[in-house]
């Protein structure tokens, strides 16, 4: 099994220079980690599109899946979001199946500044919204020194 370099045994040199960013090596290590280990699934398909310059689409393949089946929940930073596939209790015999209806679990990490628009179901997909919180903090300010004259 091939194992993926992680930014962790690369923090113990960035300390000196990264404030606050212990979280983002933690979020880092557990990518690499799942990745290393192919936790990821395949199902469903998923896009993720930049619709505009800080609005993204997340569309994910649901055919066969009610909007009641499907559950999209924040949780901390992730996006989790999890289908619920209904027993085909029917008696009929397949010769071949090869749509898939199974349960599913998919899970997004998020960036602190973004946030959750909409989710909509259109034609088999799901469409999330998202959009990218560009805040006048991020620019460039003076910090005025208070203090003795």
């Amino acid at each position: 099994m091939t194992t993926f370099p992680s930014l962790i045994d690369y923090s113990k040199h960035l300390q000196p220079f990264s404030i606050g960013f212990d979280k983002f090596f933690d979020d880092v290590s557990q990518m690499t980690t799942e990745i290393g280990k192919k936790a990821i699934a395949n199902y469903p398909p998923y896009n993720i599109k930049q619709v505009e310059k800080n609005k993204y689409i997340i569309e994910l393949a649901v055919a066969g899946f009610a909007k009641s089946d499907i559950e999209v929940t924040l949780e901390g930073n992730k996006l989790v979001i999890k289908g619920s596939a209904k027993e085909d209790d029917s008696s009929e015999e397949y010769f071949y199946k090869g749509i898939a209806n199974r349960n599913f679990i998919r899970t997004f990490t998020l960036a602190d500044k973004i946030e959750i628009k909409n989710a909509e179901m259109v034609n088999g997909m799901l469409k999330v919204w998202l959009e990218n919180l560009v805040q006048t903090q991020d620019a460039i300010k003076r910090i005025t020194i208070n203090g003795d004259e």
